[in-house]
């Protein structure tokens, strides 16, 4: 979506119709005297809640993962002491 700018006033005397126009996605650059003062942009979309059955059934096709073998190859290539001021 490309970002039109909108001046101060027409965001004061339009604020409903801008403000429906950003809940549906679209973002604005605001600008007060034709420099660009801030951006109005969509939060983003809050999280749906998925059921614990459906979440347990999307996965049923995937591979199972051994956690040892898993765990041994992480660590073969992570240094595990990478923050640790006290190694060096």
């Amino acid at each position: 979506m490309s970002e039109p700018a909108i001046s101060q006033r027409d965001l004061r005397l339009r604020s409903k119709e801008i403000m429906d126009s950003v809940e549906g996605g679209q973002r604005f650059t605001v600008t007060r005297d034709g420099h660009e003062i801030g951006k109005l942009i969509p939060l983003r979309r809050k999280y749906t809640f998925i059921p614990r059955d459906e979440f347990m059934a999307l996965g049923r096709g995937l591979p199972e993962i051994d956690a040892e073998r898993f765990r041994t190859d992480v660590d073969a290539v992570i240094d595990p002491y990478v923050d640790d001021p006290f190694t060096r």
